[in-house]
């Protein structure tokens, strides 16, 4: 009895395939960018493999071949994202972080802003009172300024100083407290530098127009 030899595989079948899955992959990572739209940049609720699958229109079986969970499908979509803006981490020198800051904030802009929550009334009058006070400030020392540059230059400060920024620093960048009030003050003094030098905020050297 003679065996038949086993048929060779086609080589350009693998090829085919891999192509194939990278197609769908690149498919369901868009589909849990799209997810996305519509809602603020930090509400990620809906990027779940099921709502991935659907929007994708594979099968949720399909989503795990590529993704072992929800977790490596959100970083190869925070991937994308970051590809989208064009922005690259890996390769990031210190000429390049006001440039990345603008191509990242401008994406952002892109998605609608999450709801602020409510103030309590005192803590509400107690930021019209600060943003007054600053407006005040960067006013009697550039008073040649536009009122577009006054009011930027005034919000960098409320900013920086907000307790948000010092418990930043203090929770994600483990400073401790004096660390972090001796950073914070640090670039306030630098803006203030920069005022008392007329120079203005930098939208004016990115082409944007001014009042």
């Amino acid at each position: 009895m003679t065996t038949k030899p086993a048929p060779v595989r086609r080589r350009y079948d693998n090829t085919l395939r891999r192509e194939r899955a990278a197609q769908t992959r690149t498919r369901i990572v868009a589909a849990g960018a799209e997810l996305l739209q519509g809602s603020s940049i930090r509400d990620w609720g809906a990027l779940t493999i099921r709502g991935v699958a659907e929007r994708a229109g594979v099968n949720e079986r399909t989503v795990y071949r590529h993704f072992a969970n929800e977790r490596t499908l959100r970083n190869a979509v925070m991937q994308h994202l970051e590809a989208s803006a064009g922005v690259d981490l890996s390769t990031v020198q210190l000429d390049d972080v006001a440039d990345i800051t603008a191509r990242v904030l401008r994406f952002v802009s892109s998605y609608p802003m999450a709801p602020r929550p409510l103030l309590d009334p005192t803590l509400a009058a107690t930021n019209r009172r600060q943003h007054d006070a600053l407006l005040n400030a960067v006013g009697d020392e550039a008073p040649g300024w536009s009122q577009s540059e006054r009011v930027l230059a005034a919000a960098m400060f409320d900013a920086l100083w907000k307790v948000e920024t010092y418990e930043r620093l203090v929770g994600e960048w483990a400073l401790d407290p004096e660390q972090a009030i001796s950073g914070i003050t640090w670039v306030i003094e630098l803006v203030e530098e920069a005022i008392r030098d007329g120079r203005g905020p930098a939208v004016r050297r990115r082409g944007i127009r001014r009042d």
